[in-house]
This record gives C-alpha cells, sequence and structure tokens, in this order.
C-alpha cells in the first residue's frame, strides 16, 4: 500500500490523496495503462496514461511543468490526463511512499516565492509576488526558466526561508 497524490488534469480540481494498493488502482487514477516518469531530484514517479496522447487526453499543466521545471531535458514532452504521483521505486522495484516534503508541499498550505539569479552571478533576486500554491509557483518559475535560460531558478518557501532548485 502506497500513499499518493493524483493531479487531476482539470486545473480547478483540487489535488488529492490516494492510496495505490494494486495495478487496477494506478490504472483507474489515470484512465488505462500506465507508463513512468521520473523525477530523481524529488524523489518521486509520476504515472500518466501511456495512450494519453493517442487518446488526446487533456493537457495537464500542472504535472506537465513540475516536470519540465525539475526535469529541463523534457522542456518539449507534455502529459496529459490525470497523474499518480508515488515515491521511486525500490531495490525490488516497488514503489515507495512519497518524500514527507513534497507531500506536504503539494497538500498542505504555504506560501511560496521564486528566485532567480544571473549564472554565475552570486546575488539571488526576488519576483515580487508570493503564492499560495506550490504547484502555480512551480508553473512560473518552469516558464521563466524556459524564457529566460540564462537564469537560474529557485522555489522557496517564504515561511521557513528553504529553497528548492532544479539545478542538482
Amino acid at each position: 500500500m502506497v500513499q499518493g497524490i493524483i493531479i487531476p488534469a482539470d486545473n480547478t480540481a483540487p489535488l488529492t490523496a490516494a492510496t495505490l494498493d494494486s495495478l487496477e488502482d494506478y490504472q483507474r487514477a489515470v484512465g488505462g495503462w500506465f507508463e513512468a516518469v521520473d523525477i530523481p531530484d524529488l524523489g518521486v514517479t509520476m504515472y500518466v496514461n501511456e495512450e494519453g496522447l493517442i487518446r488526446d487526453l487533456a493537457f495537464n499543466r500542472r504535472a506537465t511543468f513540475l516536470w519540465r521545471f525539475q526535469v529541463p531535458q523534457a522542456r518539449d514532452a507534455r502529459l496529459v490526463g490525470d497523474v499518480a504521483v508515488v515515491g521511486l521505486t525500490d531495490e525490488e522495484g516497488e514503489n515507495t511512499e512519497l518524500p514527507i516534503e513534497f507531500g506536504r508541499r503539494m497538500l498542505g498550505p504555504g506560501i511560496y516565492r521564486v528566485r532567480t539569479r544571473q549564472r554565475g552571478e552570486s546575488e539571488w533576486h526576488e519576483e515580487p509576488i508570493d503564492r499560495d500554491d506550490y504547484l502555480e509557483t512551480v508553473i512560473w518559475a518552469a516558464l521563466l526558466q524556459e524564457m529566460a535560460p540564462a537564469l537560474e531558478v529557485q522555489i522557496g518557501h517564504v515561511e521557513d526561508g528553504a529553497n528548492e532548485s532544479n539545478q542538482p
């Protein structure tokens, strides 16, 4: 039994916690056969419908930009349909629990801010808008990254000052 999060393709639908016990649970979550999309820096695997593009499923903006921000090589890719997120697989190939901090960011309350700096510079600049939704902050950060490749981009949790970068 693995606890995960469902990111609906419908941007107005909330993220939901889900227990994923079996193959059928994953299939139900994504609406069919699935394939894995790993985000190693976050310690998560996203499961997507493997026929989603062929079936013309709805664009999943939140999952796509989460992937693009963390895996810049994926900038031309897009994820469609509902997405199930769990922890990376273990040595036996079994899914694991979501990292606690990732689950907190995704489902819990928080205020997030984007910080940028020119590559090679030491000073970070804070963007003027705080957001109360982690994935909306990720979308903004990913767009900044794509539009200005010379920028390094981080996301900070305003209350604790912690920063997350997509850089290893």
